[in-house]
């Protein structure tokens, strides 16, 4: 009867035609016979007798399903090879039964415990087959989770080899780092493909309180992947070489942290490179703004707005006295006014390149009022 199950299914389940060939078909027929003799022994106890018969054929059942999912065979051809041999096995004993003289209600309560016994190997195999995927699985994140630290942390790149070696993750040309909260993740990593990397444990510079999370896109483009994160709080790093992520992440980290609260929206950080920059040495701007307003340091509050409005826009405006008038909605001889007070206060400065320079960096790129600025810069004189 083993002989003939097997040969019935890799007949009629083609997942199995060349399974059973060699050793391995030995294995397996050795295995259904196991499995026919336990069911034998369950149909001949007595009814009192230790359901611990059962134990050696589920087992196997269960260690059966494993297998088949390290084989990579979908459960589906294994409950259809349970279906088959339940089949094959049923005309035989049937056959013997029917011979045999056995009474017809008899027949009947043989086959109920032919088809529950198929039924309790199949429901073993499903579940040693679903233990055996997420096992697999948590392995592979764990691997793949691996790969992103050492990715963000700027390891080498033979090691970095070795981590997609060993996960089998095909590097891509390059990669982008999308930080975003973890409650917005949901399908975007499936939708930027399979080779889309995503940590939301022990990110570099990260609270974990901040619940966020880093997604590492594959060769996309920046309007698509712009696009797929509308709506959505996220902050996207340059694109780089899959190696040279870590400059992505840290940018896309800065610019978080630089704009706080003020993220409502998707924020591109090639959009915001003049904050970046100014932002990188917070401390060294602050000395620099003191420096620059110094000669406001005196002035009314009032003054002090209207002369950094009108320095700022004279900067940024290269002195074009029209072009000044016109941003500031004033007349090009109050423009003239203004300016005269400030040669007052600058001197020569005014007419050196490196003030200019300092000017349009302290004020040029800061919409903060005149007199807050040079509050501001009164407090870090103070401090300093």
């Amino acid at each position: 009867m083993a002989e003939r199950t097997v040969t019935a299914i890799t007949v009629e389940v083609p997942s199995y035609t060349d399974a059973f060939s060699g050793h391995m078909g030995q294995i397996i027929e050795n295995a259904v016979q196991t499995s026919l003799r336990a069911f034998l022994r369950l149909a001949t106890r007595p009814e009192d007798a230790d359901p611990g018969t059962l134990f050696p054929a589920i087992e196997g059942a269960y260690e059966l399903g494993r297998g088949e999912a390290r084989q990579g065979r979908t459960i589906d051809a294994l409950l259809a090879a349970f279906r088959v041999g339940a089949r094959v096995a049923w005309q035989e004993l049937s056959a013997t039964a029917v011979a045999a003289g056995l009474p017809a209600s008899t027949i009947a309560r043989f086959a109920e415990l032919v088809f529950a016994y198929i039924d309790e190997l199949s429901a073993s195999s499903v579940s040693g087959h679903a233990d055996e995927l997420a096992t697999t699985g948590r392995a592979r994140q764990r691997y793949l989770d691996r790969l992103s630290l050492d990715l963000l942390a700027g390891e080498p790149v033979a090691t970095l080899l070795t981590d997609a070696e060993q996960v089998g993750w095909k590097p891509p040309d390059t990669l982008t780092a999308v930080l975003l909260p973890l409650a917005q993740t949901r399908g975007l990593a499936a939708q930027f493909g399979q080779s889309t990397l995503q940590l939301a444990e022990d990110l570099p510079g990260v609270d974990a309180a901040q619940a966020l999370a880093v997604l590492l896109v594959p060769d996309i483009g920046r309007r698509q992947l712009l696009t797929s994160l509308a709506a959505r709080k996220a902050v996207v790093g340059p694109t780089r070489p899959w190696t040279d992520v870590r400059s992505s992440y840290n940018r896309a980290l800065r610019a978080r942290d630089l704009l706080g609260d003020n993220i409502i929206n998707v924020v591109d950080t090639d959009d915001h490179l003049v904050e970046l920059v100014l932002g990188a040495d917070l401390e060294a701007a602050r000395d620099l703004r003191a420096r620059a307003l110094a000669p406001l340091a005196e002035l009314p509050p009032n003054t002090v707005d209207k002369l950094t409005e009108t320095l700022r826009s004279w900067v940024l405006h290269q002195g074009r006295r029209e072009a000044v008038a016109a941003d500031l909605f004033i007349h090009a001889q109050t423009v003239r006014y203004r300016m005269s007070q400030l040669r007052e206060l600058y001197g020569e400065r005014l007419s050196d390149p490196r003030t200019v320079l300092e000017l349009t960096i302290a004020l040029g790129l800061d919409g903060t009022p005149g007199a807050e600025l040079v509050e501001t810069a009164a407090a870090d004189r103070g401090r300093t």
